[in-house]
């Protein structure tokens, strides 16, 4: 089933009465809104304004886990709805979603007892839909595990799973799977206005931002699902508005593989900071992260900043027998997360602030979710879709989307994650097929990566992607794994995307001028 955007745009200039659900917003929460309103069969609109996940559901540590952390403050509660959505992950998106060990290096010998308890909690709180029991660890096993890891002082570790997955393209399969249950999905389409009747909330002034066409889609129930832009949906809503949620950038860095020389990860249960920092293999390289930087501006396109850069290598090159340099850095990301607002007089750093998602609706009837992440996506879509059928009067149905098999779904050996096309699931036939009728499709885009022309084709053709932005950043994730490569691919991307798109050479230019001055914000100098 090819996926047309302009045959979804011209579907709702069409048919623009009679939706149950209209959902703001293409990241996480937002297709996964689309995906439970939809399969339980109502009909559903998802408008994104820019491309999916382009934002901070593209940004992330690319895990899905409980949080350990949140264990450490208290959070019972929320880590053990974390680890039961994560149990459910896996099951129904095991194409994306792998277990993977992680190690607590200890060098205080108080360390080993002390954290082998707090993960024996963390493994009885997942229940039933438990991945893996923790274990301690001794020095040789550590070391084995984890061959670049410091050694002077080394004294054990204790290891524990959690979930590791691709955030784009878990995106991408969410979008594809509400549209296969009758979700009419569209990417680069800006809600620019809320229509009232009878002082409800009725109706979405659209603006397509591709051909700057406007027009109005009616639905029973609305739903502001935008992340770090739910502000301004809601003063589309109410003129008076004050803010909700607030910014927090979060940084990660990616170097390669040879950093931590294994397939297993280094969590560091308290950095200088007081947060947690991971090293963790992805697509054959390590991401490095996180911070917590409050910031006081919503951007598309966070960059950085340079006391993040060097916070991040200074404390992975306290666990790692090679310090990282800035040298070393294949590509620097920023997302920012949308933290829940602190009262007046509240200066409480942002780590603290809680990652629970909140749910409200307005007076107008406008529902909005925000707050949350990955890991919990299922869940507040599940809570948002519930709340819809209360205020739009809907047919009460079931969730069904705890065993819901995502787009893709198929289980894949760690031989087979090698090798990056792993990522399509069930479709890597399809596009071996793409390869198979032109062979020219099958050639490698860059030497460095697995990345092919029929990578491309599919992207165009299957996951909606409308400029080289979207395919190198989120569908094929080269701009994340290695930037410079990424730019000089970019010529050719353009022009495979232009033959499907029927673009001309002035487009291409275009495109090419514009990821490459994007992805020098990816580059560190």
């Amino acid at each position: 089933m090819t996926i047309s955007r302009q045959k979804n745009i011209e579907y709702l200039k069409k048919h623009p009465d009679g939706c149950d659900v209209i959902v703001i917003g293409g990241g996480a929460t937002g297709l996964g809104v689309a995906v439970d309103a939809a399969s339980r069969g109502f009909k559903t609109v998802l408008l994104e304004q820019n491309d999916f996940a382009k934002s901070t559901s593209s940004r992330s540590t690319k895990l899905i886990h409980g949080g350990v952390r949140y264990l450490a403050q208290g959070d019972v509660r929320l880590v053990r709805e974390a680890l039961h959505e994560r149990g459910r992950l896996a099951k129904n998106a095991p194409h994306l979603v792998k277990n993977q060990k992680f190690i607590i290096a200890n060098y205080k010998l108080w360390e080993q007892p002390f954290y082998s308890i707090g993960m024996k909690v963390y493994d009885a709180l997942a229940g039933s839909l438990n991945i893996g029991r923790s274990k301690i660890y001794s020095k040789k096993k550590v070391i084995e595990a984890i061959p670049q890891i410091k050694q002077t002082d080394l004294v054990g570790g204790v290891m524990y799973y959690d979930g590791q997955f691709d955030d784009s393209r878990m995106a991408v399969n969410l979008m594809q799977t509400a549209t296969e249950y009758g979700a009419t999905v569209v990417n680069y389409a800006k809600v620019t206005g809320i229509q009232k009747k009878f002082a409800k909330a009725a109706a979405v002034k659209v603006k397509d931002e591709f051909s700057g066409d406007t027009f109005e889609l009616w639905g029973k129930t609305i739903i502001n699902a935008t992340g770090i832009f739910v502000d301004q949906i809601l003063s589309l809503d109410t003129k008076d508005h004050q803010a909700t949620v607030r910014p927090s950038q979060g940084v990660h860095l990616i170097v390669d593989g040879s950093f931590l020389g294994g397939n297993d990860a280094i969590m560091v249960p308290k950095t200088s900071d007081g947060r947690v920092l991971f090293c963790v293999p992805w697509h054959n390289k390590v991401i490095l992260g996180t911070t917590d930087t409050p910031l006081t501006e919503f951007v598309l396109e966070p960059r950085p900043l340079d006391e993040e850069i060097d916070f991040i290598l200074n404390t992975a090159g306290q666990y790692l027998a090679k310090q990282p340099t800035r040298k070393d850095v294949l590509a620097a990301y920023a997302g920012l997360r949308p933290l829940a607002a602190p009262k007046d007089g509240d200066g409480g750093k942002t780590k603290e602030i809680s990652r629970s998602h909140k749910l409200f609706e307005s007076e107008s009837g406008l529902i909005t979710i925000t707050g949350g992440k990955w890991t919990t996506y299922r869940q507040m879509a599940e809570e948002t879709v519930d709340l819809a059928i209360k205020v739009g009067e809907l047919p009460e149905r079931t969730c069904i989307t705890k065993t819901l098999k995502i787009h893709g779904a198929k289980t894949t050996t760690e031989r087979e994650r090698q090798d990056w096309s792993y990522v399509y699931g069930s479709d890597q036939e399809k596009i071996q097929k793409l390869q198979e009728a032109d062979p020219s499709l099958a050639q490698k885009l860059h030497p460095k990566f697995e990345f092919t022309g029929a990578q491309v084709v599919w992207a165009v053709r299957e996951e909606m992607a409308q400029t080289l932005d979207d395919v190198l950043a989120r569908r094929i994730r080269a701009l994340f794994l290695g930037a410079r490569s990424a730019k000089e691919m970019a010529p050719q991307v353009a022009h495979i995307m232009a033959q499907e798109l029927g673009k001309d050479e002035a487009w291409e230019q275009e495109q090419v001028a514009s990821f490459c001055e994007l992805a020098d914000g990816y580059i560190l100098d």
